[in-house]
C-alpha cells in the first residue's frame, strides 16, 4: 500500500552522518522529504560498532551541519555519537521515520517508489545514504566451509576478551585490522595476512595528502568502477595503544594463504598453520542491492557519479539517473565527506527539482 497519497519531492533513505546531513540541507531549502531509516533507534552503524572502541580509537566525527561532534575520549563511540546524532535530529526537527528496511526502490514514470514490505513512498528524488555496514565482505577461499574453529568478520567483533588464550588469525589489510590485533594480541597468540604488504605511515598525513587519497577513490566512481576505501589509500599508524602489540610481533605480516583447512589454513608453499578462529577484517561493499532495479551499476560493477570540478567529495549524482544521489559512497564514504556531500546532494535535488517545474 501507498504510505500515503503525497509525492514528496524527495526521500532520504539512511539516517547516519550522510542521510542527517543531507536531510539538514534539504530542510534549509525547503524541500519537502522525509528520511527512512532501518534502525529501531538513532545512531546509524555506529550503535553496532564493538564496544571497545573508545572515541579516542576512531578516525574521527565530523561535524554535523550546524553543530560541533562530541570530543574525544575513552567513552565508548557506540554510546557517544548515538547519543549525538539522536540529540541532532530533536534539535533539527528532523523528518526521521523508523524502523523502515528499504527493500527495493522502482521508476513509475516520473516518479521513484520506495517500497518497505507493505508499505511504499512516491518521490521525485531519492538520496541514498545507506553506508557500507549491513554488507560486511567475507572473500571466498578453498575449503572454508570446512574450518571447524569460529569465523567472524569485524561487523560482529566480540571483544578481545572472546579470543583470550586461543590461536587468532587476523585476515585484512586496514585499519580495523590494526586495530584488533592491537586489542587481541596481548591476550591471544596472532597472526596477521594480508594480499598486499602493508604500507605504512608516520604522523605527517596532512591535508594534502588527504585530497591525494580521497582524489584516488573518486577517480575511480566517476570510472564506474567499484568504490574502495578512502581509509585503504591512506596507509597505516600505529598508536600509543597498539605498541604493545608491536612487540609481541603481532604486525609481523604474512603472505595470503592459499586454502582453508578444518584446523588451520595453508599457504602454496606447503606451510600450515594451526588456529582457533579467524577473524575476517576485509571491510564491507556499499549497501545498494536495493537500488537494483533501476539500473545504476555500469559494465564496471559501480555506480557512476557525476563529477564536480574542483570539489572531489561533491560527486553524489548518478549518471544514468539523475533523480538519484548518493552520498557516502566512494569519495564521501568517511563522516567529514558525507557532511560535505549531504550538503552536494540538497543542491542538485533542489537543481533538479526547478528544472523538471521550469
Amino acid at each position: 500500500m501507498k504510505d500515503d497519497d503525497r509525492v514528496l519531492e524527495s526521500l532520504v533513505i539512511g539516517a547516519g552522518q550522510a542521510g542527517l546531513a543531507a536531510s539538514y540541507f534539504l530542510r534549509t531549502r525547503g524541500v519537502d522529504h522525509l528520511v527512512l531509516d532501518a534502525n529501531p533507534r538513532p545512531g546509524g552503524a555506529w550503535q553496532h560498532r564493538w564496544a571497545s572502541l573508545s572515541m579516542d580509537d576512531v578516525h574521527g566525527v565530523a561535524d554535523l551541519p550546524d553543530s560541533t561532534a562530541p570530543d574525544g575520549s575513552r567513552r565508548a563511540a557506540n554510546l557517544v555519537v548515538p547519543d549525538y546524532f539522536d540529540g541532532y535530529e530533536r534539535w533539527h526537527h528532523l523528518p526521521v521515520v523508523r524502523p523502515v528496511r528499504v527493500d527495493r526502490v522502482e521508476s513509475e514514470g516520473v516518479l521513484l517508489v520506495v517500497h518497505a514490505a507493505d508499505r511504499a513512498w512516491r518521490t521525485r528524488t531519492l538520496v541514498n545514504a545507506t553506508g557500507t555496514w549491513t554488507r560486511p565482505f567475507v572473500p571466498y577461499y578453498p575449503g572454508i566451509a570446512s574450518f571447524a574453529g569460529e569465523q567472524v568478520h569485524t561487523a560482529h567483533y566480540p571483544g578481545a576478551e572472546h579470543f583470550r588464550g586461543r590461536r587468532v588469525l587476523v585476515v585484512g589489510g586496514g585499519a580495523s585490522a590494526v586495530q584488533l590485533l592491537g586489542e587481541i594480541a596481548p591476550l591471544a597468540d596472532t597472526l596477521w595476512v594480508t594480499r598486499r604488504p602493508p604500507v605504512w605511515r608516520d604522523d605527517d598525513f596532512d591535508a594534502a595528502a588527504g585530497l591525494a587519497a580521497v582524489t584516488a577513490v573518486e577517480e575511480r566512481v566517476r570510472r564506474g568502477l567499484p568504490p574502495e576505501s578512502v581509509v585503504s589509500v591512506t596507509g597505516l599508524a600505529l598508536r600509543p595503544q597498539e605498541q604493545q602489540a608491536a612487540r609481541l610481533g603481532a604486525y609481523d605480516r604474512l603472505p595470503m594463504f592459499a586454502r582453508i583447512e578444518p584446523d588451520g589454513v595453508r599457504w602454496t608453499d606447503g606451510r600450515f598453520e594451526r588456529v582457533d578462529a579467524i577473524l575476517w577484517a576485509t571491510g564491507f561493499r556499499p549497501a545498494v542491492d536495493h537500488l537494483a532495479p533501476l539500473g545504476l551499476r555500469s559494465p564496471e560493477g559501480g555506480i557512476a557519479l557525476v563529477p564536480v570540478p574542483g570539489n572531489v567529495q561533491g560527486a553524489t549524482t548518478a549518471v544514468r539517473d539523475p533523480r538519484v544521489q548518493l552520498v557516502g559512497y566512494g569519495p564521501s564514504a568517511s563522516t567529514l565527506g558525507a557532511s560535505r556531500a549531504g550538503r552536494q546532494a540538497a543542491l542538485a535535488v533542489s537543481r533538479h527539482l526547478a528544472a523538471a517545474a521550469a
